[in-house]
């Protein structure tokens, strides 16, 4: 990745400076109701029910401001808490009706908050403003995702290929043996590398780095959840593994793809792979692609 610039770090702060002011984030009466953003946040989050854990792993909070936010809303007649029924150690929160309530109210008047800010544009500004604010969510989560190297024996990367060989067995007219995938030491220590990408501490993606002969790697498996595609996420593991193939002293890394996986062909021929002759026996392969590293 190319260094993040002062003026792109500038742009970003005072965006979120304004957009923060501007909805309201900074009021202790978030909406004009009798409560914060994050208070109000965390009662819609809760939805029909859900554990602290979930809450504190989905958002991203510190256990004990959490703790401390979960007992004002509880003090306050919002929500129940109790103990999880299968397990002692986590704790359920739950919404009472009038908590119910305080939801129902807080969409209206958030909704109602919406409006009047699009009101001021035309037609066409406001689609203008969607498609930036969706291009905007999408490039963040993006930028969210972590990709991170594993053990090739790793419970992470072996359910990210589980999930790729169904996606595959699906997809392929003649399915697909998972019996092919690559094995955990090929993929491991001196052999290769394997990669997962995480969003919000849940496996999004894989890819897999192996030696295929002296100076020469092979990048296997490369694959991202149906929920995360469409973000730029394989490019990115794609250039992870290339990354990892240069640090690994290899001049240049192979692959190769089925017939079917015509999206798979674009994004290597954009991303420099070049058609080369077949270079394996792969029963699934009808393309073969090369690309040589330059450090």
């Amino acid at each position: 990745m190319e260094p993040v610039s002062t003026d792109h770090v500038t742009a970003f702060r005072r965006f979120n400076r304004y957009f923060t002011r501007r909805i309201g984030v900074l009021d202790d009466h978030y909406l004009g109701q009798d409560r914060p953003l994050g208070e109000a946040r965390l009662l819609f989050e809760i939805g029909d029910g859900t554990s602290l854990r979930e809450l504190r792993s989905r958002l991203g909070l510190d256990a004990g401001y959490l703790s401390r936010m979960a007992k004002a809303l509880e003090a306050q007649g919002m929500v129940t808490l109790s103990a999880h029924p299968r397990d002692n150690r986590s704790r359920m929160i739950e919404l009472t009706p009038a908590g119910q309530v305080e939801v129902t109210e807080q969409d209206r008047r958030a909704g109602r908050a919406a409006a009047g800010l699009l009101a001021g544009l035309s037609a066409p500004q406001r689609a203008e403003l969607t498609a930036a604010m969706a291009t905007a969510q999408r490039l963040l989560r993006l930028a969210g995702i972590t990709v991170d190297l594993v053990d090739g024996a790793a419970p992470d990367a072996r359910a990210c290929l589980d999930a790729y060989a169904a996606d595959l067995d699906e997809r392929f007219p003649e399915g697909f043996d998972k019996d092919d995938l690559v094995r955990p030491e090929e993929v491991s220590g001196e052999a290769g590398a394997f990669f997962v990408a995480y969003e919000e501490r849940r496996p999004v993606g894989c890819g897999a780095l192996r030696r295929l002969e002296p100076g020469v790697g092979e990048i296997r498996h490369v694959w991202v959840r149906p929920d995360a595609r469409r973000l730029g996420l394989a490019r990115r593991l794609l250039a992870a593994l290339e990354q990892e193939a240069l640090a690994r002293h290899l001049r240049a890394v192979r692959l190769d793809t089925h017939a079917a996986l015509t999206e798979a062909q674009a994004m290597y021929r954009a991303c420099g792979y070049t058609d080369i002759p077949a270079y394996d026996d792969n029963i699934y392969a009808s393309h073969w692609f090369e690309k040589r590293l330059a450090p």
